[in-house]
Formats: C-alpha cells, structure tokens, sequence
C-alpha cells in the first residue's frame, strides 16, 4: 500500500489497548479498519506493518483507527515516526505492508 504518513499521540485507541507515544504503534485508515460490530474485535488489530519512509522502514503494531486518513495512510507514533521521517515535515509519503 501507498500514502501519506503522518504522527499522533496514542492513547486508548479504537482496538481497546492504551499505548504510548514510545511504543511503535500505528492507527490504520478507517476504510482499511473496516466496519464491525465491535471496533476492538476488527481483524486488522494487532497485525505488524512494515513501513517504509524516506529515512528507512519499521515495523509497527496497529492499535487503532485514524477516522480522516485515506486508503494507504498509517498515523504514527512519534518514535516510529522518527524512525522513517522528520517531525518537522508532519507528512510523508509512505509505503507499507502486512
């Protein structure tokens, strides 16, 4: 997959775990989250991501959803991030798999 890459502070996200910002999580698009009855049971949570940037790749663990991400974006944590990009962008271009 392709998009955009971008940063936020995690929390309790949408899969039910609280993580944090230290912690090499990631929030998928809604429309790859998908739709279940139950956000925590979405088949996409838990599953690692290999994500590279322009800085190089990382692996990331999905934790929750990003509700105003396109098909192809990822919301990072800081320190994964910081792995492939610079803060100081905000986004950047991404690609990544399962």
């Amino acid at each position: 997959f392709s998009g955009d890459g971008t940063y936020y502070a995690p929390g309790l996200g949408s899969c039910g775990i609280k993580n944090s910002g230290n912690q090499l999580v990631a929030a998928i698009n809604a429309p790859q989250y998908g739709k279940t009855p139950n956000p925590n049971n979405a088949p996409v949570c838990g599953k690692c991501a290999l994500v590279k940037g322009p800085k190089g790749q990382v692996k990331v663990k999905i934790v929750d959803r990003c509700p105003v991400c396109k098909h192809g974006d990822l919301d990072l944590s800081p320190t994964a991030f910081n792995r492939i990009g610079s803060q100081a962008k905000g986004r950047i271009h991404i690609t990544w798999s399962f």
